[in-house]
Parts: C-alpha cells; structure tokens; sequence
C-alpha cells in the first residue's frame, strides 16, 4: 500500500513522497495516512483537495472497500476482508538478516551476589537478542563483569581475614549451595568496605591487596594462596551467575568477558594514544571532555592502575576483534550515561566506525512497592532472589498455597518488559501474578485457554475469510497487526510494544469470543481457524518475551 500511494503522488505531483500509514480507531479504516497535509504545503494548495485526489486514485484500483478523507486532510483507507485477513500470515521483516548483532548485558561483578538491577537487566537483555535474532541476525549474547578492580579487593582483603589467614583449605567450611557461597562472599564485600570507608590503616592494606590482585594476574598466578582464594572465589561467584540465569530460563551467555582480560587492550589502546587523545593530568592519563560538551575522566590512575574506563575501552576492541559486529547493543542503568558518553568519545576519536556500530540502552532503578533504592555498598540491597521470592509469595497468596515456575517467572518477566526502557519500575508482585489484569500469567491464561478451545473442536478449519461480523473482523484486523508491532519493536529495541500488543490481541479475542459462538456454530471452521491464528500469535509473541505459553494452566 505504500508503495501504490508513492507511485500515485509520484504520477500526480512528480514528488518522491515518505509514505507513513498508520491504524486508526477501527470505525474510521483499517490504515491511514497523511501524506497529504506533508504534500500541501510544497504544492500550495488546501489539504483536503490534495487528499481527494490521492483517495480518487486509490478508488480507482478497486483494491479496498473505502477510501475516505478527514480532518483537515487524513486519507483513511478500508480493506476488504480477504486483504485484512491476508495480513494475518504476513512474516516479520528480516531487517536485521544477516548481521552480526553483539548484546551485552546483566554484567555482574564476580565476588559479589546478583541483585535488582541486574534481574532487570538480564530479562530486558534476552528479550531485546530474541527481537534481533527474529529479526535475522546472528546474535552472541555477552557478559561483562569486574574480577579485578576495588571491590575485588575489599572482598580478598575481608576473606582473607575471616579464613583466619591465607588459608585456601577453609574455603571448604563454607556451605556449598551456590547462593549461599554468594550471600557469603557479598557479606564480605560489606566488611570490606566497611573497614576502608571508617580505618585508615585498613583502606591502606585493601589499596595494597587491589595491586597483588592485579599482580597475580600479570604473573598467570594459580599456585599461591592467596591465588587459590582467589579463583575458587571467583569460580563460585561464576557457577552462581550460571544457576541462576539457568533458574530465570534465559538464553545462555556465548561469552563471559572479565575485566582482567579487557585490562591490557584497554592500557594498550589508552596509552597508543596519549598525547593525541588521551593527556597526563598530576601522573594519570585522563580524556579531557570538556570541548565536547563532556566532562574530564582518569583513565590511569596516578599510581598506573586502570579505571573502568579504560577496561570498557578494552572490552571494545576485544568484542570487536571476536565477532567484528556490525551492531554492539550495551544494556545498563541510566547512572552511567554520562561516564559512557565519555568512554565511547575517547574511542570515536580514533575508532568512530566501532562508536557507530554501538548502542548504549540504559534503564532506571527496580524497586518493589514500598521500596526504597538499595545499596550493595550498604549491604541493604535488594537481590534478584528476593524479586523473585516476593512474586512466589504473591502466587502463593492468590492461589491458596499453589505454586507454578512458568507462572511466576511469566509474571515477573512480563511486569519488567511491559514498562517502557529508560525509566524506574516499581514492582508490584501481587499485580503481576494475576489473571485478570494486563499481566503475563493473563496472557499465559489466554493462551491455555485458546488451546482448550481448539481441543473441543472436530471440525477441521479453514482459511476462508469473508462476509465477516463485527468482532471477527476486529479479531482479523488485530491478528493482522503482529508483524508490524514486532517490527517496530525491532526498530527501537523495545520489547514493551510487543507486551502492549498482546495484551490488546487478548482483550479483543475475548469480545469476539463472548459474542461469537465457536463450537457448534455454522461458522465453526472460519472461527476455529481463527481461535489457531490468536493462539499461535500469542506463543510467538510471549516466546520473544522468554515466557513460557502453557497448554493448560
């Protein structure tokens, strides 16, 4: 349809048109468009004539039902039921078929244990890869974390302490169920950052444990005791992320990056460059910012550490030298917007083609109702586990002591994805669990109940559509509606267009279904068709969400 408009303002005013069609309410057509109002302007002529006589034409093809205008100059378009119904079977574009798409995303710190933000993150991350690998691209998931750096070092600095020693033989003491390892190291990163904030003498031995850390892993140090602490640790901290992205059914990570290993590409790459991008400042190397709207990071410290600036930059060219992408999509929270503008400058100065190709996704904070931010430093933050636990207790409540995984991880899923990225989220767990409101078990209750009607049915269905009433019409246009919500849900990496659609799609089936009879009817066979269409669409639509689609719930 787009194409026909073009070519008739083509043939009549000899523009080249950007033709935008969109839906409107069901009673005034199924598209609409207002290229007239765009053209008015350059022809010098009122809207509504420019409109009459792009909607003249269009009648003249004989391809839709109506075509009228309104407004000041909006050409709606009406198809017939055969053309709506076709679109029901229209594929998703492969706008992306053939790239080399890098997500990254989830990005925890080994040492310590997973929490809110990176539940979020790691839910928005698999949905937005299976957009793009729906989409046609090849997609490698990544994970980014920090096993080097302070906090490392006031987790070392604390185990150390509590083991009585460099004792690696009593790491054995401690339980050895995962999230307990985690809880375990995460309360040491407390004490350890407890002692550097209120005693000197104890900020001095964490400043020099960060360096033996570094040192250990210049040396390739696996035999000391100290190293045995350190990649057991380190280990646990691994298996955990693991079990727990096993737990949350998501899409296993192609690659884990460390900092310790995007450490030297990011040094290397930093100091090719001092001088040209990067100055000294008082014995550290830092990007100025300022002359690009920008602030002023270090990226070596005085004393020749590395920040976390200069491990992104590694991280970047590392990403770019395994998988020479042509999209790396980053997900993190919105607190380091500023610091990446500034990283992703450096880089545009001597790599802008790998600054082109990256996209910078951020998302505010999780919090339940009620809740307040946490802080790990704090040792009051809110855990992945604990999202999760508050939405088994919220099923629990409603459904008198019963439990299902699929349903509260669908819940939990589908209450992070539905919001918009960008802003904060409050999570409420008992809205999220209900079937009765704009929620995943809805949408899985839906879906189980579009399949027991397909069960009952004898009649084998057909693709015949026709003579439709009201709301099998409305049912059609809907379907008819998936391909292009999910393309532009591809378009802007944002999963929630698909959440709001289903959601729609079902709201509209159950109109049809209260006013359609489906079993016994005469038009058993057209409806039964349908109620497959709708139930299908709605496991495509909640598989690219990473929900499970019941048969029976």
């Amino acid at each position: 349809m787009n194409d026909a408009i073009t070519n008739i303002v083509k043939n009549l005013y000899d523009i080249d048109a950007n033709v935008v069609l969109t839906r409107p309410e069901p009673q005034f057509g199924d598209y609409a468009t207002n290229v007239a109002l765009q053209l008015a302007g350059r022809l010098g002529r009122q809207p509504r004539e420019v409109a009459e006589e792009i909607a003249e034409q269009l009648r003249h093809t004989d391809e839709y039902t109506e075509v009228t205008i309104a407004g000041p100059g909006f050409i709606n378009i009406r198809l017939s039921d055969a053309q709506l119904a076709a679109l029901m079977t229209r594929a998703v574009g492969q706008s992306m078929l053939g790239q080399t798409i890098v997500t990254e995303y989830s990005d925890p710190n080994p040492f310590k244990v997973l929490h809110a933000g990176h539940l979020y993150t790691t839910i928005v991350g698999d949905a937005i890869s299976r957009l793009c690998e729906r989409a046609g691209a090849v997609v490698h998931r990544t994970n980014f974390g920090g096993d080097v750096g302070l906090h490392v070092a006031k987790n070392m600095w604390a185990i150390v302490r509590t083991l009585g020693g460099e004792n690696p033989s009593k790491l054995a003491e401690v339980d050895e169920n995962l999230h307990a390892r985690a809880a375990w190291l995460s309360a040491r990163y407390v004490e350890g950052n407890t002692a550097y904030e209120d005693d000197e003498a104890a900020k001095q031995e964490i400043i020099a444990t960060n360096k033996r850390v570094y040192q250990l892993h210049a040396d390739n140090d696996h035999q000391s005791e100290f190293a045995q602490i350190y990649w057991t640790c380190r280990g646990w901290s691994y298996k955990y992320f693991d079990l727990l992205y096993r737990e949350l059914e998501v899409a296993p990570f192609e690659r884990y990056y460390p900092e310790s290993e995007t450490t030297p590409a990011g040094l290397e790459t930093v100091r090719v460059h001092t001088g040209e991008v990067y100055s000294e400042s008082d014995g550290a190397i830092v990007f100025v910012g300022e002359p690009y709207g920008l602030h002023t990071r270090v990226f070596i410290n005085s004393v020749g550490l590395p920040t976390y600036e200069t491990k992104d930059v590694g991280l970047l060219m590392h990403k770019w030298r395994d998988y020479h992408f042509d999209r790396s999509i980053v997900i993190t929270g919105n607190d380091i917007v500023e610091y990446m503008k500034v990283v992703l400058k450096s880089v545009e100065q001597y790599e802008p083609d790998l600054v082109q190709r990256t996209t910078h996704l951020t998302h505010g904070n999780l919090k339940l109702v009620g809740g307040q931010k946490m802080s790990s430093r704090r040792g009051n933050v809110l855990l992945a586990l604990d999202v999760l636990e508050a939405a088994s207790e919220a099923q629990r409540q409603a459904f008198d002591g019963a439990t299902d995984r699929q349903v509260m991880l669908g819940a939990v899923k589908y209450a992070f994805l539905s919001n918009r990225i960008g802003g904060d989220i409050i999570y409420n767990p008992q809205e999220s669990v209900s079937i009765h409101g704009n929620s995943g078990p809805y949408l899985q209750y839906a879906h189980a109940r579009a399949c027991s009607i397909l069960a009952k049915s004898t009649v084998a269905a057909h693709e015949t559509f026709d003579n439709l009433n009201e709301y099998e019409r409305m049912l059609v246009r809907k379907l008819g509606e998936y391909s292009e919500v999910v393309e532009r849900a591809i378009a802007e990496l944002m999963p929630h267009h698909v959440c709001t659609y289903l959601y729609e799609l079902a709201q509209v089936f159950n109109r049809f279904y209260e006013n359609c009879q489906v079993i016994g009817d005469t038009h058993e066979a057209r409806r039964i068709s349908l109620v497959a269409h709708y139930r299908d669409t709605l496991a495509e639509g909640l598989d690219l969400l990473g929900i499970h689609a019941p048969e029976q719930l």
